[in-house]
């Protein structure tokens, strides 16, 4: 009876890695064999799979993907750009994505832009030299060097986390504009009167504040200058930020009867602050977060929120991908998932 050989020692003398033909040798069979379990199993017998896969268990052999990818022009791999990967708004879709592309052969790996002096161009050049499968960006692409890059390189590509008619390729998301109107005429029905606004300094919440400005100004909720109290905190935004945030716009401005805060991690600090300074929420305070994370109906009073369907849009975004990778013609390349004022006790 034929043992299979013994995984190779490494000595000091050994170059490299393990190898293709290092497995064949422990599985006992030829390196096209092995190559074939790798790229094609369902054309190798189930005998022969098996052997290979415990030859691969018992050497730690890791294949080379890239050496695949250059004979196949499939590198297997989806990039993911966000501003940040602490940002806990983005969870949901992440693993939505990871989840979808799984499903499909594909894995997701992570970039970080970042907000302040983003790296978003210098970023995406390097994952384009990579030559993923496909990219999602969690945002607009607005840079004109970015666009002609990705054109260039024919990668699929899909914007999330925002609304525009004209996308670089792809793109599911929301209206932030519509969102901050939205929020401004739900406190406007709530019987509030003196709003303001905490929100971290991205683009994408400057906007959605404009709109909820715009929008409580219409119906005369700014204070006695005519502005919409506005305090900045750095992006992502944080409990502490929001505590903060709180004493310092009720210093200035004590008469405010409503708070909309750019995250739940935000408005988690304003509640917090509210009741370290006896403040009633929602009697005094009216507070209203974005994103809708577990956390928030959890919270006492539990929390108003905006809610986001992250795992909608991450399907949705990776599908998407799947699909133009395979050649397939996608008839609405524009997909609008909406958001839903969730209201609890805050306000």
């Amino acid at each position: 009876m034929n043992m299979p050989a013994e995984p190779p020692k490494k000595t000091r003398r050994t170059k490299g890695g393990l190898t293709l033909v290092d497995v064949a040798r422990v599985a006992g069979v030829a390196p096209i064999t092995v190559s074939r379990v790798l790229n094609s199993p369902e054309k190798v017998s189930a005998d022969l799979v098996q052997k290979v896969r415990s030859a691969i268990e018992r050497t730690g052999y890791v294949p080379n993907l890239l050496a695949g990818s250059l004979a196949s022009t499939k590198s297997r791999m989806i990039a993911a750009i966000l501003p940040t990967i602490a940002g806990s708004v983005f969870l949901d879709m992440i693993q939505s994505l990871t989840e979808t592309l799984a499903g499909a052969g594909y894995q997701l790996i992570l970039g970080q832009a970042g907000y302040v002096n983003s790296r978003e161009d210098e970023l995406l050049e390097a994952i384009i030299g990579r030559r993923p499968d496909g990219i999602v960006l969690a945002g607009i692409m607005r840079s004109a060097q970015g666009r002609r890059r990705l054109q260039a390189s024919a990668i699929p590509l899909v914007e999330t986390w925002d609304l525009t008619p004209t996308p670089a390729d792809m793109l599911v998301g929301f209206s932030h504009e519509d969102a901050g109107q939205a929020v401004a005429e739900f406190l406007y029905q709530r019987g509030r009167r003196r709003v303001a606004v905490i929100s971290a300094s991205d683009e994408r919440a400057q906007r959605r504040n404009n709109a909820f400005a715009q929008a409580a100004v219409r119906l005369d909720m700014q204070g006695p200058d005519g502005q919409v109290p506005f305090h900045s905190i750095p992006a992502p935004g944080t409990a502490a930020n929001g505590r903060v945030a709180l004493r310092a716009l009720l210093a200035a401005h004590p008469d405010i009867d409503a708070v909309f805060c750019s995250s739940d991690m935000v408005a988690l600090g304003v509640l917090t602050e509210a009741r370290v300074l006896d403040i009633d929420v929602p009697g005094r305070l009216a507070v209203v977060g974005l994103g809708d994370h577990p956390f928030a109906a959890e919270l006492y009073p539990a929390l108003t929120t905006v809610r986001i369907d992250g795992r909608a849009m991450g399907g949705i975004a990776a599908n998407f991908l799947i699909d133009r990778i395979a050649g397939k013609d996608i008839p609405e390349v524009v997909r609008d998932i909406g958001f839903t004022i969730v209201e609890r006790d805050s306000t």
